[in-house]
C-alpha cells in the first residue's frame, strides 16, 4: 500500500516544487524523443549523447511515476501518459518560445523617436551623429524637427529635446550632453570697416545682432574689474534662429554672441573673429536631452538615443578659452 502511493505523493510534491531548469530540459528530451522517433535522432537534435537522453527520460518518468515511453530495440513510442504530455509539453515550450521572443523584441531598440532641436543644435550637434546612430542600431526610425521656438514635448508627441541654458523648473528629466562658452565674434571684413572693440563701452558704436525669441537674454554679459557689466544686445537687427545670426555675421552684418560649439569651425577657418575675450564672464551654458516620463519605464528605442548621445556628443572643445590667435584684441 505504502508503495502504490509514494509515487502519487512523488508527482504531487514535483507538480508544487519551483520551476526548475531540469524539468523544461526532461520535457524537451520528451518531445524530441516523440518528433525524433528514436533516443539517437532527438539526441542528435538537442546535441548530447543518447545515453544523456535516456537519463532524462528515466529521471522525468520516476518524478511523475508514471511510464512515458514503450521501449524496443528497433523503436521507441508513446504511451497514453507519454502523449498527454508530449502534447501538452509541446505547447508549453513553443509559448515560452514566443514569451522570449517578445521581450527580446522589446528590449531591443526599434520603431520612431521624434527629437526636437534648435536649428544651429541640430545641425552642429546631431546631424554628424545621425550615421553612427543609425548603423548601430538599424531598426530605429528619427524624426527630427529643426527650430529655435521651444517645442512642449507633450503637445508636440516628441521624444526627446535637446536644449541649451539653464533648464526650469518641469516634470521633464534631463541628461547633461555637456557645455559651452558664448563668445563675441564678428566678420574680419566688419572689424576692418568699423573697427574692433577694445571695451565693452565702445559698443553703442557697434551694431549688434540680438534674439527676438521668447526666453532670449535682453543683454551681454561682461567681467569688468571683477564687476559684472551688462549691456543692450541692441535692437538694429533681431533673430529668431541660430544659423541666421551665424550667417548675418559672416556675412558682415554686425557683431553677434554665439555658443562657441556654433561658431567653431568659422572660428578655426577665420571666418569669425573672437573680439572682447579678456572680458568674457566665461559662463558655461549647459546643453541636455530632456524627456518625459520616468527613466525606467522610457522605452528601448528612447533610452538607446539618449544613452548614445550621453556617450558621442562632445562639447570639450567648446568649453575651454579661445586660442589667442583667434581673438582680435585692436583694430586692424
Amino acid at each position: 500500500m505504502t508503495n502504490a502511493v509514494q509515487p502519487a505523493a512523488q508527482a504531487a510534491a514535483g507538480a508544487d516544487a519551483p520551476l526548475r531548469a531540469e524539468r523544461w530540459a526532461d520535457l524537451q528530451a520528451l518531445v524530441a524523443v516523440a518528433e525524433r522517433g528514436s533516443l539517437s535522432a532527438a539526441a542528435r537534435q538537442l546535441k548530447v549523447s543518447p545515453s544523456a537522453v535516456s537519463k532524462l527520460m528515466t529521471r522525468l518518468e520516476a518524478r511523475l511515476g508514471v511510464q512515458l515511453l514503450r521501449r524496443s530495440t528497433r523503436s521507441v513510442q508513446l504511451t497514453p501518459e507519454g502523449a498527454q504530455l508530449y502534447e501538452r509539453g509541446k505547447r508549453l515550450l513553443a509559448d515560452l518560445d514566443e514569451l522570449e521572443r517578445t521581450v527580446a523584441t522589446a528590449a531591443t531598440p526599434r520603431g520612431a523617436v521624434r527629437i526636437t532641436a534648435s536649428t544651429s543644435t541640430g545641425r552642429v550637434l546631431l546631424l554628424p551623429l545621425v550615421p553612427a546612430l543609425l548603423a548601430q542600431y538599424p531598426q530605429l526610425q528619427l524624426d527630427l524637427s529643426f527650430t529655435d521656438e521651444v517645442v512642449d514635448l507633450a503637445d508636440s508627441g516628441m521624444d526627446i529635446a535637446v536644449r541649451w541654458g539653464e533648464l526650469p523648473a518641469s516634470d521633464m528629466v534631463a541628461r547633461r550632453l555637456g557645455s559651452t562658452r558664448q563668445a563675441i565674434v564678428a566678420a574680419p571684413a566688419y572689424l576692418a570697416a568699423r573697427g574692433t572693440p577694445r571695451h565693452p563701452d565702445e559698443l553703442g558704436r557697434h551694431t549688434r545682432l540680438g534674439w527676438n525669441y521668447r526666453r532670449a537674454r535682453p543683454a551681454w554679459p561682461f567681467d569688468v574689474d571683477g564687476r559684472r557689466l551688462q549691456v543692450h544686445a541692441g535692437e538694429v537687427l533681431r533673430v529668431n534662429d541660430g544659423d541666421v545670426m551665424r550667417q548675418l555675421a559672416l556675412d558682415g552684418a554686425g557683431l553677434a554672441r554665439l555658443s562657441v560649439y556654433h561658431a567653431w569651425d568659422d572660428l578655426v577657418a577665420g571666418r569669425l573673429v573672437a573680439v572682447l575675450e579678456p572680458f568674457n564672464t566665461g559662463e558655461l551654458e549647459p546643453i541636455h536631452a530632456v524627456y518625459l516620463g520616468r527613466p525606467d519605464r522610457l522605452p528601448a528605442r528612447t533610452r538607446a538615443v539618449l544613452d548614445f548621445l550621453q556617450a558621442h556628443v562632445d562639447l570639450t572643445h567648446a568649453e575651454a578659452p579661445l586660442p589667442e590667435a583667434w581673438q582680435r584684441a585692436e583694430a586692424p
